[in-house]
């Protein structure tokens, strides 16, 4: 089976919208300075090194550790660690993560590794891919996959939950929901579909052969370009997002 894998260099150059668009998560945060913060899925450290420079005393977590060094090399704490299976125990007054949480598909196992962390009072706050996040591209790229027979090769990459679903788990875990909106959010691209699919979804790639990688990319491209292409050639994503704000009593 493929597996993502993140190249921080890439990222840098062609995601950088993500922690861009992260900071309204920032300021649902609030952080305060002397806060000590886990930041889940911290990718490169761009966006835990703002929380740092707000004077929080912060850890980084991530399960690539090329985004690992990638954060060590600002200066952070940065830990390499299975969000799925964390080991914190009462250590943090909150957990941030931003666009991480839907990379961990067993959200279950998140939830409580996250609850375990936080102190009693501790806040959960987060921002994730919801229902429907890229619908039309996720849709393209199994059909893609099915017309050669790799669909078995790449399992799905991210669980999408409801708002329902994900307020559910978190309420059975026994956090307290403060917030949590659901909303579509048009997502413009730095560059072309193609682009985007090279950088999140190497999965997808790494089954096919070299010679047919660009074919691919050209053909998930052209059926999504009626609906993500607007008349002056610029694209968009179909992001749909959950954010959240949630308290351990």
């Amino acid at each position: 089976m493929a597996e993502q894998t993140w190249n921080p260099e890439d990222y840098g150059r062609n995601a950088r919208f993500v922690t861009d668009l992260g900071m309204p998560v920032v300021e649902l945060l609030a952080p305060k300075p002397g806060e000590r913060i886990l930041d889940l899925g911290c990718g490169d450290g761009v966006l835990t090194k703002k929380l740092r420079d707000r004077g929080c005393r912060v850890v980084g977590a991530d399960a690539s550790p090329d985004f690992i060094r990638a954060a060590k090399a600002l200066g952070l704490d940065a830990r390499l660690m299975d969000g799925q299976d964390l080991s914190f125990r009462e250590e943090f007054d909150a957990v941030f993560s931003n666009a991480a949480l839907h990379w961990m598909k067993q959200l279950e196992k998140v939830i409580d590794g996250v609850f375990r962390a936080l102190k009693p009072g501790g806040r959960f706050v987060a921002e994730m891919g919801g229902k429907g996040n890229i619908a039309r591209i996720e849709a393209a790229t199994r059909r893609a996959l099915q017309k050669r027979g790799l669909e078995k090769k790449v399992p799905e990459p991210n669980a999408y939950p409801s708002p329902g679903e994900y307020r559910t788990l978190l309420e059975k875990r026994g956090f307290q929901v403060r917030t949590l909106e659901y909303f579509p959010r048009p997502t413009p691209l730095p560059k072309d579909l193609k682009t985007w699919l090279s950088t999140f979804r190497k999965d997808h790639l790494a089954v096919l052969e070299p010679g047919d990688r660009e074919v691919f990319l050209e053909e998930v491209q052209e059926e999504v370009r009626p609906f993500l292409c607007d008349a002056q050639g610029r694209w968009s994503a179909d992001y749909v997002r959950l954010r959240f704000a949630a308290f351990k009593p």
